[in-house]
């Protein structure tokens, strides 16, 4: 629960950007760096921090965030909660930041770590997904063998069918034996997605993400879905999540599309409720953006968050990923 502010609350807002390793290719998108709205929340003792890095494709950039952080902080320098938060901002990048920072101020106010105020066990080390940005195929298949032989592989497809097809074939054969997930980012029609589908299947392919464009999930109705199908632009918030069911099989909750950790465990408690499974991912964060997510991935099935992975730098300290598995010092956050 939200705690009531009992001191007089400072916000500071800043922006940082990490540049990428290489530049990182989805369906319609290249992109070379992460620009981050940082806040921090003090009460002259404590100081809690969160980071937001928007939702591009609703317009969410850096610009955005900050306009709608600085417009709210007047309210909670004057004693707004994480509570009135959820009400003052809609989800999105902005919220994000400030609802992580205000968890981190709390759980350093109680002398408690954020696990334990959200009611959650402690948290364990999560096997997370490695992705694989979109590329020639035989490119793709080279960088998969150089990937932890241990982590699932997640692959971005750009909705060309010939290329996604070679893709899939090509990575597949690399990695015979590789826990293997697709990506289309809305790269797809119902039509060209019926003929990818069959090949999926034939290669093993554990689940497809998004693979219409948000706002035609009725042309999935009655589809026969012969893999899991994810949700990730389609299920932007809590009030997405009843409608996916029968269209979808597995929610993707990012923190930065519900705006904070407060929506995010909500999201992962109702999804299960409605029968389905849940994935935590990620919009390409530092460390300080995995560490609220992770505490949602304890609840999840599937994990994806090796967003630091692509940064040229991250913070220190930071994530550290062996073993197939991405594990979080509590020192980072929370």
């Amino acid at each position: 629960m939200a705690t009531q502010n009992t001191r007089e609350l400072t916000l500071d807002l800043r922006v940082e950007r990490f540049p990428y390793h290489q530049p990182f290719r989805i369906s319609g998108h290249v992109f070379t760096e992460t620009a981050l709205l940082v806040a921090e929340l003090s009460d002259g003792t404590h100081v809690g921090r969160g980071e937001g890095a928007g939702v591009y494709y609703l317009g969410d950039d850096i610009d955005h965030m900050l306009a709608e952080a600085t417009r709210v902080r007047g309210a909670i320098e004057g004693g707004a909660t994480r509570g009135d938060l959820q009400q003052l901002l809609p989800p999105g990048g902005a919220r994000n930041a400030l609802d992580c920072a205000f968890w981190d101020l709390e759980a350093k106010q109680a002398g408690l770590p954020v696990w334990e105020l959200a009611g959650l066990s402690p948290p364990k080390a999560l096997r997370s997904t490695l992705t694989l940005g979109a590329d020639r195929a035989e490119t793709m298949a080279k960088a998969s063998l150089a990937l932890d032989p241990e982590a699932p592989i997640k692959v971005k497809l750009t909705g060309d069918l010939a290329d996604d097809i070679g893709r899939v074939v090509a990575i597949r054969t690399a990695r015979p034996h590789a826990w293997i997930g697709v990506d289309a980012n809305q790269g797809y029609d119902i039509a060209t997605l019926a003929e990818l589908l069959p090949v999926l299947v034939s290669a093993r392919v554990a689940q497809l993400e998004q693979p219409l464009k948000r706002g035609r999930e009725a042309d999935l109705d009655g589809l026969k879905r012969p893999l899991p199908f994810v949700a990730d632009e389609s299920a932007l918030s809590l009030a997405d999540t009843a409608s996916l069911v029968g269209r979808f099989d597995v929610v993707n909750i990012k923190l930065d599309k519900c705006g904070g950790l407060t929506e995010g465990l909500e999201i992962a408690r109702q999804a299960k409720k409605l029968g389905l499974d849940v994935m935590v991912g990620n919009m390409m964060g530092t460390s300080l953006s995995m560490a609220p997510s992770y505490l949602v991935g304890q609840l999840c099935d599937i994990v994806d968050l090796d967003g630091p992975t692509f940064l040229a730098r991250d913070r220190d300290p930071g994530v550290s990923y062996r073993d197939g598995m991405i594990h979080c010092p509590a020192e980072i956050w929370g």
